[in-house]
């Protein structure tokens, strides 16, 4: 194999070839979903009352304190998801969260139909963000990370 091909090419955990074209992808993508849960979280610091008022008005109790689990959560997890430590159990947890809120808040179901479009349009883009989290999950990160192919499959 000559440099250009050396240079072009790396190995994946279980020696599949994979292109840097590749790894510039995850890496996009992984960022991408990253900075949303983060830029959430840090919105929820500035709108703090406003959050958990939020939270409040659909039954759930203690809402200053799950507020501020949201926000650690948020951020932390989107923080190791961007710099890809411990990306496979942060993008589990994200998933997980997104899920919930999801179910909780963009309930489309419960609506009437001239108020179930846009939370119905905010459900399935969750659910395709839970997709990109899940393979994060699943593949682990590319060879721009912290942890690079140094944890455990879940």
């Amino acid at each position: 194999m000559n440099k250009a091909s050396l240079l072009q090419q790396s190995f994946d955990p279980a020696g599949h070839s994979v292109g840097t074209s590749s790894n510039a992808l995850a890496l996009l993508g992984r960022t991408l979903i990253a900075i949303m849960f983060i830029l959430a979280g840090v919105d929820k610091i500035t709108g703090f009352s406003s959050t958990a008022g939020y939270i409040a008005s659909v039954g759930l109790p203690f809402a200053e304190l799950l507020t501020v689990l949201t926000i650690a959560m948020e951020v932390g997890a989107g923080v190791a998801l961007l710099l890809g430590f411990k990306a496979r159990f942060a993008a589990l947890v994200l998933a997980g969260f997104t899920v919930a809120a999801s179910v909780l808040f963009h309930n489309y179901w419960a609506l009437p139909a001239d108020q179930a479009y846009v939370q119905q349009l905010m459900f399935i883009k969750n659910m395709a963000i839970v997709g990109g989290l899940l393979m994060v999950s699943a593949l682990g990160t590319d060879h721009w990370a912290v942890q690079k192919h140094a944890e455990p499959r879940i």
